[in-house]
């Protein structure tokens, strides 16, 4: 259905002009300077002391984390977070492989060593042999790669590393039914990370940074780990104790430690490679996350769909009704009762209805026959525990 208003974006960092395009001109305007958005589109801006617009009903991250959004207080607001899981998959994919790769083979070091050859070309070739000793690693078939989070990335990496020839064990207590249908039948699951940490031979972690991810590896659970690992973290700062890891690895206990985030404390350590957060940064994955946001935005701002929300439910109504009401409130027995009072007071007729929860919040999508009232949407508005009411 065509809006008959024009919706403003604004935008923080430099989004893929792909994804913008995506946004019909009729409807939408671009603007990264606006007051007075509509909803905003952002990739690793840091949210958190900006000011927001009283008229913001969305949020979109073109990217899977949203540690620089302050969602907690968003939901609050009844603004919708979204963010697009899996955009961004096969390139974490690849960086992880090619991360087990540098590790195993060494290639980080033997690099360096041969960045420091002197003398004339025999002296070289001669330093290279000895070099070739020196640097001599493994290959990845019939090792065992423990993947920590069975989503999007996680799948396509365990996957990915079951074609490679590897053993591969996996960890989700949360994993889904989508993941669980695409992740090969040759993966095994493991009760606990716990049980993950003392038979791979490769640890790679595709989880948030919350409280119980925080400092998911260390000194205790290195202590159970096989002597050699490898840790692999391209998803969050913060899961891996960095203090932990640099002593283990001097100790010998861990092989190396190849990671997205560098720090003081790690940088300059022969068995750690750090990147530059490199883990989504490829125009493919660019595109393909702004894409997939700006498509939810434009469903949500035209229509109240929600997809690939993090703090509300993902909830789809096909258009019945002349007029549609979309309700973001707290999850509250009789709230579909109250709002239903106020409609029926005002002699509305409900064409159809769709109404889902996701912890403590909830959403409600509502097709009326004709235009509700100001004074229709202010009694919605001021029932105890709406937090927001949209007439679309």
């Amino acid at each position: 259905m065509k809006s008959l208003k024009m919706f403003t974006i604004k935008t923080y960092n430099n989004i893929s002009e792909k994804g913008l395009l995506r946004f019909p001109e009729s409807d939408f305007k671009i603007d990264a300077e606006a007051t007075d958005a509509d909803a905003i589109m952002l990739r690793s801006f840091k949210m958190h002391e900006e000011p927001l617009a009283d008229s913001i009903k969305a949020v979109g991250r073109a990217g899977a984390g949203v540690n620089n959004i302050p969602v907690d207080a968003m939901s609050e607001k009844g603004i919708v977070v979204f963010n697009a899981p899996g955009a961004n998959a096969n390139a974490v994919k690849e960086l992880v492989i090619a991360g087990m790769l540098i590790a195993c083979r060494n290639i980080a070091q033997a690099w360096q060593y041969t960045t420091e050859l002197t003398g004339d070309d025999a002296e070289i070739t001669k330093a290279v042999e000895a070099g070739k000793k020196k640097y001599v690693g493994y290959e990845l078939p019939g090792r065992t790669l423990g993947v920590i989070g069975l989503g999007a990335i996680g799948v396509q990496i365990a996957n990915a590393a079951d074609a490679l020839g590897m053993n591969v064990i996996g960890f989700d207590p949360t994993i889904t039914v989508k993941s669980a249908w695409q992740l090969s039948s040759s993966v095994h699951e493991v009760e606990s990370a716990g049980e993950l940490f003392k038979q791979a031979d490769f640890v790679t972690f595709h989880v948030p940074l919350i409280d119980s991810t925080r400092n998911l590896l260390n000194t205790e659970s290195i202590a159970t780990m096989k002597d050699g690992s490898v840790i692999l973290n391209f998803a969050r700062d913060g899961i891996v104790d960095d203090t932990a890891i640099l002593a283990a690895i001097n100790s010998g206990k861990i092989h190396s430690y190849v990671c997205d985030f560098p720090s003081n404390e790690l940088k300059g350590h022969p068995n750690v490679v750090t990147l530059p957060h490199l883990g989504a940064s490829t125009g493919e994955a660019e595109d393909n996350c702004a894409i997939m946001i700006a498509d939810q935005l434009t469903d949500f701002l035209h229509n109240g769909n929600i997809r690939n929300s993090v703090n509300f439910p993902n909830i789809k109504l096909p258009r019945t009704g002349a007029k549609r009401l979309a309700i973001a409130n707290r999850n509250m027995p009789d709230m579909l009762a109250s709002v239903s009072h106020v409609l029926g007071q005002a002699k509305m007729n409900i064409k159809h209805m769709v109404n889902d929860s996701r912890g403590d919040l909830a959403y409600t999508l509502i097709d009326i026959e004709s235009e509700p009232s100001a004074d229709v949407v202010k009694n919605i508005s001021q029932i105890d525990g709406v937090l927001s009411v949209r007439v679309i």
